[in-house]
């Protein structure tokens, strides 16, 4: 008889495979759950004549959904809409530091913790809604599926570049985009058309988190003029994105070295996610030049502070960069690292997107020759007449209806709630 041995070892499961799993796992609960549900609410229908969905006394007229604080304020003048109108609006966040979790101002909006990753998605699978508002993408395409209990899908963009630079398929299947410029409007046009998908209502609404920093930088004015009159130093904003592309990650010291020993101030601020997936190269970096007074390492999680003290921006294809130039209108440096979008919508596209292209006209191109000199191209760095132009015409294309977006976004959601339930 042949003996066979058996290892523990056998029975680890990776994390990736777990994940893929627990999605399953999720996906066959929430096809039992809605099958289950469709059949009583069949029943109840045979015997009562009224509408299922009128006695469904858990549905929600209006669910927004937060994955993380980065995010808060692109809600909180949606938000603050709803409370006008005196609508209410419950609030699902998958930040366990959100602030409406911990001090919520308002009467009409009802902020909830869902946890984060699959155990909020289990969440929102089952959620039973008329209209949910979200700046996640990628809805049935990975973790996230639709609820069959859920009217309506709305995205709101988080960024005014352009709106393909998402994972493959991130917004096929919203019933809504809710856009920061209108020109936003063709390439997703392009796509759905490419796809054989349905098409999308698109709808300009303006850009919310812009309009919050907007009003925060007027509350500032005071401040900086009182710093202007002091003594002030030239300062170097670098903002990369993360990645194998970002600026940090492809030259390092290579850049670092000549900038650091050009005497100006440097900011620098990783990107998020650096912290995450780069941790070896900042911790690397930051011990290299720990003790420069003038590098500063800047891990706040909110930038407006670093992007009102600087006076030029080097970046590479983050889009900080539009958020600068929309908000300071202060010259942009750019390292044209290159950005490969085969993994993005954008790949799908036969053409040179919009911000790259707008880049160029907006911004000073800084090549990898020019690194040893960097601190004589950053001080001859003109704001010119034809740059600032070109930056009023870019915020015109991609910051429309400025101010007026929270707004515009609460009266969309309430109007498709109305044709939920004609």
């Amino acid at each position: 008889m042949t003996a066979y041995s058996f290892s523990p070892s056998l029975l680890y499961i990776d994390p990736g495979t777990g994940s893929m799993l627990f999605s399953v796992f999720i996906g066959v609960v929430a096809t039992f759950f809605f099958l289950l549900r469709a059949a009583v609410l069949k029943l109840q229908l045979l015997f009562s004549g009224r509408k299922a969905r009128e006695r469904d006394k858990d549905r929600k007229k209006f669910v927004i959904y937060n994955e993380g604080r980065q995010y808060y304020n692109i809600f909180l003048p949606v938000l603050k809409a709803f409370e006008r109108r005196q609508v209410t609006v419950d609030y699902l966040t998958s930040d366990p530091d959100d602030p409406l979790t911990k001090e919520n101002p308002f009467r009409f909006v009802r902020p909830e913790y869902i946890g984060s990753g699959n155990t909020a998605f289990a969440r929102l699978n089952l959620l039973t809604a008329d209209v949910v508002l979200a700046s996640t993408p990628g809805l049935d395409v990975y973790q996230w599926k639709r609820s069959r209990n859920v009217g309506h899908y709305a995205h709101i963009r988080h960024g005014t570049g352009d709106a393909t630079l998402y994972r493959l398929f991130g917004l096929d299947y919203f019933d809504s985009v809710l856009l920061t410029g209108d020109y936003q409007k063709e390439d997703i046009r392009t796509l759905e058309e490419q796809r054989g998908i349905a098409q999308k209502e698109l709808v300009t609404v303006g850009c919310t988190y812009l309009d919050v920093l907007a009003g925060r930088i007027r509350d500032m004015d005071g401040e900086r003029k009182q710093a202007a009159a002091g003594k002030h130093e030239y300062t170097v904003l670098l903002s990369p994105s993360w990645g194998p592309n970002g600026i940090l990650s492809r030259y390092g010291e290579k850049l670092l070295d000549p900038l650091v020993a050009s005497g100006m101030h440097i900011i620098i601020r990783p990107h998020p996610q650096s912290k995450k997936s780069e941790a070896q190269l900042l911790e690397r970096l930051e011990g290299k030049y720990r003790g420069k007074a003038n590098v500063e390492w800047n891990y706040d999680r909110d930038n407006l502070s670093c992007l009102v003290r600087s006076d030029i921006m080097i970046s590479d294809f983050s889009s900080i960069i539009f958020d600068y130039l929309f908000l300071c209108d202060k010259p942009v440096v750019y390292v044209n690292a290159g950005m490969d979008t085969r993994m993005c919508d954008a790949g799908d596209l036969n053409k040179k997107l919009w911000q790259f292209v707008t880049l160029e006209k907006c911004g000073i191109e800084l090549k990898s020759e020019d690194f040893p000199r960097i601190g004589e191209v950053l001080r001859g760095a003109s704001d010119s007449k034809e740059l600032a132009q070109n930056r009023a015409w870019a915020k015109s294309q991609a910051w429309m209806h400025q101010g007026e977006a929270g707004e515009r976004v609460a009266e969309f959601m309430i109007s498709k709630e109305k044709k939920e339930g004609d």
